[in-house]
Protein backbone atom coordinates (compact mmCIF):
# COMPACT_ATOMS: atom_id res chain seq x y z
CA UNK A 1 0.00 0.00 0.00
CA UNK A 2 2.95 2.35 1.12
CA UNK A 3 4.35 2.29 -2.38
CA UNK A 4 0.95 3.33 -4.16
CA UNK A 5 0.88 6.97 -5.08
CA UNK A 6 -2.57 6.62 -4.64
CA UNK A 7 -5.37 4.50 -3.61
CA UNK A 8 -9.17 5.11 -4.94
CA UNK A 9 -12.26 3.79 -5.55
CA UNK A 10 -12.09 4.41 -9.17
CA UNK A 11 -10.06 7.00 -11.45
CA UNK A 12 -12.80 7.21 -14.25
CA UNK A 13 -15.00 9.20 -11.98
CA UNK A 14 -12.65 11.88 -11.82
CA UNK A 15 -14.72 14.07 -14.27
CA UNK A 16 -17.34 13.90 -11.94
CA UNK A 17 -15.42 15.09 -8.97
CA UNK A 18 -13.53 17.86 -11.22
CA UNK A 19 -17.25 19.62 -11.64
CA UNK A 20 -17.65 19.35 -8.13
CA UNK A 21 -14.56 20.42 -7.31
CA UNK A 22 -14.80 23.52 -9.66
CA UNK A 23 -18.56 24.30 -8.18
CA UNK A 24 -16.91 24.38 -4.86
CA UNK A 25 -14.39 26.61 -5.54
CA UNK A 26 -17.02 29.51 -6.63
CA UNK A 27 -18.22 29.33 -3.44
CA UNK A 28 -14.22 29.63 -1.63
CA UNK A 29 -13.38 33.51 -2.63
CA UNK A 30 -10.76 33.61 0.16
CA UNK A 31 -9.28 30.60 -0.28
CA UNK A 32 -8.70 31.12 -4.12
CA UNK A 33 -7.54 34.51 -3.11
CA UNK A 34 -4.92 32.52 -1.35
CA UNK A 35 -4.18 30.12 -3.76
CA UNK A 36 -3.23 32.84 -5.98
CA UNK A 37 -0.59 34.12 -3.21
CA UNK A 38 0.81 30.77 -2.45
CA UNK A 39 1.18 29.91 -7.03
CA UNK A 40 3.41 33.12 -6.72
CA UNK A 41 5.01 33.22 -3.76
CA UNK A 42 5.40 29.31 -3.10
CA UNK A 43 6.10 29.36 0.72
CA UNK A 44 5.39 25.45 1.19
CA UNK A 45 8.05 24.81 -1.53
CA UNK A 46 9.82 21.56 -0.09
CA UNK A 47 7.17 20.67 2.08
CA UNK A 48 5.31 17.45 2.73
CA UNK A 49 2.49 17.68 4.12
CA UNK A 50 0.20 14.77 5.45
CA UNK A 51 -3.34 15.37 5.67
CA UNK A 52 -6.09 13.01 7.26
CA UNK A 53 -9.29 15.04 6.49
CA UNK A 54 -12.83 13.97 4.97
CA UNK A 55 -12.36 13.54 1.21
CA UNK A 56 -14.63 16.12 0.02
CA UNK A 57 -15.14 19.08 -2.93
CA UNK A 58 -13.55 21.63 -0.33
CA UNK A 59 -11.26 19.65 1.09
CA UNK A 60 -9.83 19.22 -2.42
CA UNK A 61 -9.77 22.88 -3.27
CA UNK A 62 -7.37 23.12 -0.17
CA UNK A 63 -5.23 20.53 -1.51
CA UNK A 64 -4.81 22.51 -4.54
CA UNK A 65 -4.33 25.53 -2.35
CA UNK A 66 -1.26 23.83 -0.05
CA UNK A 67 0.02 21.96 -3.84
CA UNK A 68 -0.18 25.50 -5.27
CA UNK A 69 2.08 26.77 -2.19
CA UNK A 70 4.79 24.47 -3.52
CA UNK A 71 4.12 21.31 -0.88
CA UNK A 72 3.71 17.63 -1.79
CA UNK A 73 0.57 16.80 -0.31
CA UNK A 74 -1.02 13.34 0.75
CA UNK A 75 -4.41 12.69 1.39
CA UNK A 76 -6.21 10.02 3.65
CA UNK A 77 -10.13 9.76 4.75
CA UNK A 78 -10.56 10.43 8.78
CA UNK A 79 -13.66 8.30 8.46
CA UNK A 80 -14.91 5.58 6.07
CA UNK A 81 -17.91 6.82 5.29
CA UNK A 82 -17.51 10.43 4.05
CA UNK A 83 -15.33 10.26 1.14
CA UNK A 84 -16.69 11.46 -2.19
CA UNK A 85 -15.08 8.55 -4.31
CA UNK A 86 -15.44 11.15 -7.79
CA UNK A 87 -13.66 13.77 -5.44
CA UNK A 88 -10.59 11.26 -4.67
CA UNK A 89 -10.27 10.39 -8.09
CA UNK A 90 -10.17 13.79 -9.58
CA UNK A 91 -7.59 14.73 -6.94
CA UNK A 92 -5.43 12.22 -8.18
CA UNK A 93 -6.47 12.35 -11.81
CA UNK A 94 -6.79 16.02 -12.23
CA UNK A 95 -4.74 17.68 -9.52
CA UNK A 96 -1.76 15.40 -9.11
CA UNK A 97 -2.35 15.04 -5.41
CA UNK A 98 -1.76 11.72 -3.78
CA UNK A 99 -5.55 10.01 -2.27
CA UNK A 100 -5.68 7.14 -0.13
CA UNK A 101 -9.65 6.97 0.32
CA UNK A 102 -12.05 4.73 -0.61
CA UNK A 103 -15.91 5.27 0.31
CA UNK A 104 -17.10 2.49 2.79
CA UNK A 105 -13.68 1.17 3.21
CA UNK A 106 -12.83 -1.19 6.12
CA UNK A 107 -10.97 -0.27 9.69
CA UNK A 108 -7.83 -2.31 8.41
CA UNK A 109 -7.70 -0.29 5.24
CA UNK A 110 -8.49 2.55 6.66
CA UNK A 111 -5.63 2.44 8.84
CA UNK A 112 -3.57 1.40 5.31
CA UNK A 113 -4.53 4.70 4.45
CA UNK A 114 -3.11 6.57 7.34
CA UNK A 115 0.15 4.27 7.22
CA UNK A 116 0.56 4.99 3.67
CA UNK A 117 0.33 9.34 4.14
CA UNK A 118 2.65 9.10 7.16
CA UNK A 119 5.34 7.08 4.53
CA UNK A 120 5.44 9.76 2.43
CA UNK A 121 7.31 11.49 5.66
CA UNK A 122 5.57 14.27 6.44
CA UNK A 123 6.87 17.47 8.01
CA UNK A 124 3.65 19.06 8.98
CA UNK A 125 0.02 17.16 9.75
CA UNK A 126 -3.81 18.11 8.85
CA UNK A 127 -5.90 16.06 11.06
CA UNK A 128 -9.51 16.04 11.59
CA UNK A 129 -10.33 13.94 14.50
CA UNK A 130 -6.54 13.14 15.43
CA UNK A 131 -6.55 9.57 13.98
CA UNK A 132 -2.84 10.55 12.20
CA UNK A 133 -1.45 11.79 15.25
CA UNK A 134 -2.64 9.56 17.55
CA UNK A 135 -0.81 6.69 14.88
CA UNK A 136 2.39 8.97 15.19
CA UNK A 137 2.23 8.28 18.84
CA UNK A 138 2.01 4.57 18.97
CA UNK A 139 2.65 3.00 16.08
CA UNK A 140 4.59 5.16 13.86
CA UNK A 141 6.39 6.86 16.73
CA UNK A 142 9.68 7.08 15.15
CA UNK A 143 8.21 8.88 12.19
CA UNK A 144 6.99 11.75 14.69
CA UNK A 145 10.72 12.94 15.16
CA UNK A 146 10.06 14.95 11.60
CA UNK A 147 7.07 16.74 12.62
CA UNK A 148 7.38 20.57 12.83
CA UNK A 149 3.42 20.59 13.91
CA UNK A 150 0.26 19.05 13.33
CA UNK A 151 -2.79 21.44 12.41
CA UNK A 152 -6.43 19.66 14.17
CA UNK A 153 -9.64 20.52 12.44
CA UNK A 154 -12.21 19.55 14.77
CA UNK A 155 -13.45 19.79 18.33
CA UNK A 156 -13.26 15.73 19.11
CA UNK A 157 -9.60 15.75 17.97
CA UNK A 158 -8.59 19.27 20.12
CA UNK A 159 -10.15 17.25 23.27
CA UNK A 160 -8.14 14.33 22.71
CA UNK A 161 -4.85 16.11 21.80
CA UNK A 162 -5.38 18.66 25.01
CA UNK A 163 -5.47 15.44 27.13
CA UNK A 164 -2.19 14.25 25.48
CA UNK A 165 -0.50 17.80 26.33
CA UNK A 166 -1.72 17.31 29.86
CA UNK A 167 -0.70 13.88 30.42
CA UNK A 168 3.04 15.09 29.16
CA UNK A 169 2.65 12.57 26.25
CA UNK A 170 2.75 15.36 22.74
CA UNK A 171 5.18 14.71 21.15
CA UNK A 172 5.15 17.42 18.57
CA UNK A 173 3.03 20.87 18.55
CA UNK A 174 -0.18 21.30 17.45
CA UNK A 175 -1.82 24.65 15.76
CA UNK A 176 -5.48 24.19 17.33
CA UNK A 177 -7.15 25.04 14.24
CA UNK A 178 -10.93 24.35 15.23
CA UNK A 179 -10.89 26.95 18.06
CA UNK A 180 -10.09 29.76 15.94
CA UNK A 181 -12.63 31.58 15.47
CA UNK A 182 -13.16 31.93 11.68
CA UNK A 183 -13.79 28.02 12.20
CA UNK A 184 -15.84 27.41 15.23
CA UNK A 185 -18.03 29.93 15.25
CA UNK A 186 -18.76 29.53 11.34
CA UNK A 187 -18.25 26.44 10.45
CA UNK A 188 -19.16 24.42 13.68
CA UNK A 189 -22.66 26.69 14.08
CA UNK A 190 -23.80 27.53 10.64
CA UNK A 191 -22.22 24.52 8.83
CA UNK A 192 -22.79 21.64 10.66
CA UNK A 193 -26.28 23.33 11.70
CA UNK A 194 -27.25 23.36 8.16
CA UNK A 195 -25.61 20.11 7.05
CA UNK A 196 -26.85 18.02 10.19
CA UNK A 197 -30.29 19.00 9.15
CA UNK A 198 -29.62 18.19 5.61
CA UNK A 199 -28.74 14.69 6.37
CA UNK A 200 -31.31 13.92 8.89
CA UNK A 201 -34.17 15.08 5.96
CA UNK A 202 -32.21 13.23 2.94
CA UNK A 203 -32.19 9.80 5.09
CA UNK A 204 -35.30 9.72 6.38
CA UNK A 205 -37.53 12.30 4.03
CA UNK A 206 -39.39 13.72 7.76
CA UNK A 207 -40.95 16.80 8.12
CA UNK A 208 -39.02 18.79 10.59
CA UNK A 209 -42.03 21.17 11.16
CA UNK A 210 -43.93 20.37 14.47
CA UNK A 211 -41.35 17.17 15.28
CA UNK A 212 -39.93 17.05 18.67
CA UNK A 213 -35.87 17.52 18.10
CA UNK A 214 -33.64 16.46 20.99
CA UNK A 215 -30.36 18.07 20.51
CA UNK A 216 -27.73 16.35 22.82
CA UNK A 217 -24.65 18.90 23.72
CA UNK A 218 -24.83 22.42 23.48
CA UNK A 219 -21.32 23.71 22.20
CA UNK A 220 -21.14 25.46 19.08
CA UNK A 221 -22.34 22.69 16.77
CA UNK A 222 -25.31 21.45 19.26
CA UNK A 223 -26.29 25.49 19.47
CA UNK A 224 -26.42 25.20 14.96
CA UNK A 225 -28.15 22.39 15.02
CA UNK A 226 -30.73 23.90 17.92
CA UNK A 227 -31.20 27.08 15.86
CA UNK A 228 -31.63 25.41 12.24
CA UNK A 229 -33.64 22.78 13.97
CA UNK A 230 -36.04 25.71 15.22
CA UNK A 231 -36.03 27.70 12.26
CA UNK A 232 -37.45 24.56 10.56
CA UNK A 233 -40.03 24.45 13.03
CA UNK A 234 -39.17 21.35 15.27
CA UNK A 235 -40.00 21.72 18.73
CA UNK A 236 -36.47 21.57 20.51
CA UNK A 237 -35.11 20.09 23.67
CA UNK A 238 -31.14 20.66 24.54
CA UNK A 239 -29.75 17.83 26.67
CA UNK A 240 -26.67 19.18 28.34
CA UNK A 241 -24.10 18.07 31.59
CA UNK A 242 -22.74 22.30 31.64
CA UNK A 243 -24.47 24.55 33.73
CA UNK A 244 -23.29 27.66 32.04
CA UNK A 245 -24.15 25.80 28.21
CA UNK A 246 -27.53 24.62 30.19
CA UNK A 247 -28.35 28.56 30.92
CA UNK A 248 -27.52 29.67 27.87
CA UNK A 249 -29.83 26.93 25.90
CA UNK A 250 -32.32 28.05 28.39
CA UNK A 251 -32.04 31.54 27.71
CA UNK A 252 -31.95 31.19 23.69
CA UNK A 253 -35.28 29.74 24.10
CA UNK A 254 -35.26 26.01 23.86
CA UNK A 255 -36.32 23.40 26.71
CA UNK A 256 -33.52 22.23 28.81
CA UNK A 257 -34.06 19.08 30.90
CA UNK A 258 -31.82 15.58 31.50
CA UNK A 259 -32.20 12.78 28.99
CA UNK A 260 -33.79 10.25 31.08
CA UNK A 261 -36.83 12.57 30.77
CA UNK A 262 -35.94 14.04 26.70
CA UNK A 263 -36.10 10.37 25.88
CA UNK A 264 -39.85 9.40 26.67
CA UNK A 265 -40.94 12.19 24.51
CA UNK A 266 -38.08 12.84 21.43
CA UNK A 267 -38.98 11.48 17.85
CA UNK A 268 -35.41 12.77 16.00
CA UNK A 269 -31.97 12.92 18.36
CA UNK A 270 -29.07 13.87 16.96
CA UNK A 271 -25.60 14.02 19.52
CA UNK A 272 -23.12 16.53 19.05
CA UNK A 273 -20.67 16.11 22.52
CA UNK A 274 -17.85 14.75 21.43
CA UNK A 275 -18.44 12.28 24.31
CA UNK A 276 -19.29 8.28 24.39
CA UNK A 277 -22.40 6.84 25.11
CA UNK A 278 -24.83 9.76 25.60
CA UNK A 279 -27.30 7.95 24.02
CA UNK A 280 -27.44 4.24 26.14
CA UNK A 281 -29.20 1.24 26.91
CA UNK A 282 -31.21 3.34 29.66
CA UNK A 283 -32.08 6.04 26.77
CA UNK A 284 -33.24 3.59 24.20
CA UNK A 285 -36.04 1.57 26.58
CA UNK A 286 -37.82 4.85 27.29
CA UNK A 287 -37.84 5.87 23.58
CA UNK A 288 -40.91 6.11 21.32
CA UNK A 289 -41.61 3.68 18.54
CA UNK A 290 -40.46 4.95 15.60
CA UNK A 291 -37.64 7.28 17.25
CA UNK A 292 -35.03 8.40 15.06
CA UNK A 293 -31.06 8.39 16.67
CA UNK A 294 -28.00 10.27 14.36
CA UNK A 295 -25.20 11.49 15.73
CA UNK A 296 -23.14 14.77 14.14
CA UNK A 297 -19.95 14.52 16.06
CA UNK A 298 -16.74 12.86 15.12
CA UNK A 299 -16.51 9.57 16.31
CA UNK A 300 -19.22 6.88 15.87
CA UNK A 301 -19.24 6.31 19.84
CA UNK A 302 -21.48 9.12 21.26
CA UNK A 303 -24.68 6.36 20.32
CA UNK A 304 -23.88 3.01 22.13
CA UNK A 305 -24.96 0.79 19.11
CA UNK A 306 -23.78 -2.49 20.49
CA UNK A 307 -26.13 -2.05 23.30
CA UNK A 308 -28.62 -1.24 21.33
CA UNK A 309 -28.34 -4.15 19.12
CA UNK A 310 -28.45 -6.07 22.68
CA UNK A 311 -31.54 -4.44 23.11
CA UNK A 312 -32.96 -5.17 20.01
CA UNK A 313 -34.48 -8.74 18.66
CA UNK A 314 -33.41 -8.21 14.81
CA UNK A 315 -31.59 -5.57 12.86
CA UNK A 316 -33.18 -4.65 9.27
CA UNK A 317 -30.27 -2.94 7.13
CA UNK A 318 -31.27 -0.58 4.89
CA UNK A 319 -34.94 0.16 5.34
CA UNK A 320 -33.54 3.54 3.02
CA UNK A 321 -30.40 4.64 2.63
CA UNK A 322 -28.35 5.16 5.44
CA UNK A 323 -31.67 3.81 7.60
CA UNK A 324 -31.17 0.64 9.76
CA UNK A 325 -34.35 -0.54 11.93
CA UNK A 326 -33.88 -2.05 15.12
CA UNK A 327 -36.88 -3.71 16.61
CA UNK A 328 -37.14 -3.74 20.44
CA UNK A 329 -40.01 -5.51 20.17
CA UNK A 330 -43.34 -5.70 18.15
CA UNK A 331 -44.65 -2.66 19.19
CA UNK A 332 -41.20 -0.46 18.99
CA UNK A 333 -38.65 0.33 16.22
CA UNK A 334 -35.46 2.39 16.34
CA UNK A 335 -34.22 3.98 13.57
CA UNK A 336 -30.40 4.57 13.59
CA UNK A 337 -28.68 7.01 10.81
CA UNK A 338 -25.46 6.41 8.53
CA UNK A 339 -24.38 3.54 11.44
CA UNK A 340 -23.94 6.01 14.02
CA UNK A 341 -21.18 8.24 12.13
CA UNK A 342 -20.85 11.91 11.11
CA UNK A 343 -24.85 12.31 9.07
CA UNK A 344 -24.05 15.14 7.55
CA UNK A 345 -21.26 13.88 5.80
CA UNK A 346 -22.29 10.05 5.48
CA UNK A 347 -26.13 10.83 4.53
CA UNK A 348 -25.54 14.33 2.52
CA UNK A 349 -22.40 16.63 1.33
CA UNK A 350 -21.29 18.08 4.51
CA UNK A 351 -20.43 21.45 5.23
CA UNK A 352 -21.64 24.37 2.28
CA UNK A 353 -18.43 25.82 0.64
CA UNK A 354 -18.80 29.21 1.86
CA UNK A 355 -18.21 27.86 5.48
CA UNK A 356 -15.48 25.65 4.41
CA UNK A 357 -13.67 29.01 2.62
CA UNK A 358 -12.94 30.27 6.10
CA UNK A 359 -12.06 27.17 8.03
CA UNK A 360 -9.56 26.06 5.05
CA UNK A 361 -8.04 29.42 4.72
CA UNK A 362 -7.12 29.50 7.93
CA UNK A 363 -5.58 26.00 7.77
CA UNK A 364 -4.20 27.45 4.45
CA UNK A 365 -2.29 30.35 6.30
CA UNK A 366 -1.92 28.31 9.22
CA UNK A 367 0.54 25.68 7.56
CA UNK A 368 2.56 28.52 5.93
CA UNK A 369 3.24 30.14 9.19
CA UNK A 370 4.04 26.78 10.21
CA UNK A 371 6.32 26.32 7.89
CA UNK A 372 7.89 29.82 8.22
CA UNK A 373 8.45 28.83 12.20
CA UNK A 374 10.10 25.49 11.84
CA UNK A 375 10.94 23.84 15.09
CA UNK A 376 10.70 26.91 16.99
CA UNK A 377 7.58 25.77 19.00
CA UNK A 378 7.00 24.72 22.62
CA UNK A 379 5.33 21.09 22.30
CA UNK A 380 1.90 21.87 23.28
CA UNK A 381 -1.82 23.32 21.77
CA UNK A 382 -1.20 26.56 19.92
CA UNK A 383 -3.96 28.76 19.09
CA UNK A 384 -4.30 30.51 15.51
CA UNK A 385 -2.35 33.79 15.69
CA UNK A 386 -4.74 36.35 15.68
CA UNK A 387 -3.31 38.12 12.86
CA UNK A 388 -4.53 35.29 10.85
CA UNK A 389 -8.19 35.16 12.01
CA UNK A 390 -8.07 38.93 10.82
CA UNK A 391 -6.50 38.06 7.48
CA UNK A 392 -9.23 35.51 6.48
CA UNK A 393 -12.33 37.73 8.48
CA UNK A 394 -11.36 40.98 6.15
CA UNK A 395 -10.95 38.40 2.79
CA UNK A 396 -14.09 37.00 3.28
CA UNK A 397 -16.11 40.93 4.22
CA UNK A 398 -14.26 41.49 0.87
CA UNK A 399 -15.15 38.93 -1.16
CA UNK A 400 -19.14 39.50 0.66
CA UNK A 401 -18.82 42.89 -0.56
CA UNK A 402 -19.39 44.31 2.70
CA UNK A 403 -17.15 47.11 3.93
CA UNK A 404 -16.81 48.35 7.89
CA UNK A 405 -15.87 51.28 10.11
CA UNK A 406 -12.03 52.34 10.79
CA UNK A 407 -11.09 53.91 14.26
CA UNK A 408 -10.86 57.64 13.98
CA UNK A 409 -7.27 58.99 15.19
CA UNK A 410 -9.68 60.45 18.28
CA UNK A 411 -10.98 57.41 18.92
CA UNK A 412 -7.48 55.25 18.88
CA UNK A 413 -6.02 57.76 21.68
CA UNK A 414 -8.85 57.23 23.94
CA UNK A 415 -8.56 53.43 23.59
CA UNK A 416 -5.12 53.72 24.16
CA UNK A 417 -5.23 56.36 26.87
CA UNK A 418 -6.63 56.38 30.47
CA UNK A 419 -6.87 60.32 31.04
CA UNK A 420 -10.43 60.74 30.42
CA UNK A 421 -13.08 59.95 32.72
CA UNK A 422 -16.35 60.83 34.19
Amino acid sequence: MAKKKADVTDLRLASEGKKKILWADRDMPVLALIRERFRKEKPLKGMNIGCCMHVTSETANLMRTLKEGGASVALCASNPLSTQDPTAASMVKDFGISVYARRGESVPVFYDHLNAVIDTKPRITMDDGADLVNLLHNKRAKAAENIIASMEETTTGVIRLRAMEKNGILKFPVIAVNDADTKHLFDNRYGTGQSTLDGVVRATDTLLAGKKVVVVGYGWCGRGVAMRARGAGALVTVTEIEPLKALEAVMDGFNVCPMAEAATFGEVFITVTGNKHVLRAEHFRKMRNGATVCNSGHFDVEIDIPALRKLSKKVIKGVRVNVDEYVINRNKSIFLLADGRLVNLSAATGHPASVMDMSFATQALAAEWTAKQGKKFDVSVHDVPSKIEDIVSKLKLQSMNVSIDRLTKEQVTYLSSSGEGT
